[in-house]
């Protein structure tokens, strides 16, 4: 038998910025998201994590400039694979 987990924490700082949904992207995760992507696309939400750590930062920044920049940027492609794709691509968002 399997379970399924996911832990999705929310960060009131992001929050008070006005910025919704106020994930916390670097402390949410799942329990096997290997098993969610294929290899590839594991990757690329592996970066995409690393790039949103970069941009969180170590002074204290929550992070609301990276998930505001990644709702901005999801909102121009049409779907995941799309967006992931273009991940792929680059060091930055898109």
């Amino acid at each position: 038998k399997g379970t399924g987990n996911m832990e999705l924490r929310l960060d009131r700082r992001i929050a008070e910025r006005r910025v919704y949904p106020a994930i916390d992207v670097n402390a949410s995760s799942t329990r096997h998201e290997e098993l969610l992507f294929q290899r590839n696309q594991l990757n690329q939400v592996w970066k995409l994590r690393r790039v949103l750590n970069g941009l969180a930062g170590d002074d204290g920044n929550s992070g609301a400039a990276g998930l505001e920049l990644l709702i901005d940027r999801l909102k121009t492609f049409n779907d995941n694979d799309e967006f992931l794709a273009e991940i792929a691509k680059g060091p930055n968002l898109g």
